[in-house]
């Protein structure tokens, strides 16, 4: 069942030089339930045959990977899935992740679900390759190089935007792409948004070298979108949903007092 939810952002030339593109909404139905909630860049798949989205929280649908005594009803829901996909992708790549700013190269395609260690960003430039990291907060970001077909897809928390985790992940597209910083283009998808992060002097040291004492608001989405700008994208696009405030929809791990499920963020071309 296709819909149309929520608008974004795209920000063109100047940050005051604002157009919108529509957000789709999938719910795969499956014998008459919601198998697969996702929310999809339906510009992304016009103007570059590319799917770059996220799953929602609709039926509990928790795609993390770090509860081990969950891990069967989770993997359940990862067949879900790919189920909901079939044909598009010959296999999935994510990663229990680390907070840092490690990206691995896939440059072969792979095949069914691959699970690796430590990393916190995924590139590769090959059809078929569903790229994928677990959200529930921190910002998904995704890199797309359509000349090449070049793309990332990195998680972005806190930790990893003060590791340079976008930097990187620019520079790996960029070097693989054969590409200039401003041929590549990028969304910071859904994430906790400013007015629900408030954060303490430490995690604003170390985005910003700025030392207070007190209790601040953070942006993470804006902070990426100024470190882009600064690397030389000219084209940066933001979800404006809150995994927060919009939790009828999304897993917030802030908002549930750390006992929230993990929404998938995605990224691939898929199989002609």
């Amino acid at each position: 069942m296709l819909g149309f939810g929520h608008w974004v952002l795209i920000l063109r030339g100047r940050a005051s030089e604002v157009t919108e593109v529509r957000v789709r909404t999938v719910a795969e139905c499956s014998n008459g339930t919601v198998a697969a909630p996702r929310y999809e860049l339906a510009e992304w798949m016009s103007r570059f045959g590319v799917v770059a989205g996220i799953t929602g929280s609709a039926g509990g649908f928790d795609l993390g990977l770090a509860s081990a005594d969950q891990m069967r009803a989770v993997m359940t829901r990862w067949r879900a899935l790919e189920h909901s996909m079939a044909g598009a992708f010959s296999g999935v790549v994510v990663s229990v992740q680390r907070h840092g700013a490690v990206i691995g190269s896939h440059e072969t395609r792979v095949n069914g679900l691959l699970i690796q260690e430590g990393l916190d960003g995924h590139v590769t430039a090959v059809p078929g390759n569903l790229l994928g990291v677990t959200v529930a907060d921190c910002i998904p970001v995704y890199l797309l190089h359509p000349a090449s077909g070049t793309m990332a897809l990195l998680h972005a928390g806190w930790r990893g935007v003060a590791c340079g985790i976008l930097e990187r992940g620019v520079e790996t597209v960029a070097e693989q792409g054969q590409a200039d910083s401003p041929d590549i283009i990028m969304h910071c998808g859904v994430g906790i948004c400013g007015q629900c992060y408030e954060v303490g002097s430490e995690v604003i040291e170390a985005i910003t070298g700025k030392q207070n004492r007190g209790v601040e608001r953070l942006d993470l989405r804006q902070v990426l979108h100024d470190r882009a700008r600064a690397l030389g994208l000219r084209e940066v696009s933001a979800s404006s949903w809150c995994s927060a405030h919009d939790g009828d929809r999304f897993f917030s791990h802030r908002a549930s007092g750390g006992d929230a499920g993990r929404m998938l963020a995605y990224l691939g071309r898929p199989l002609a």
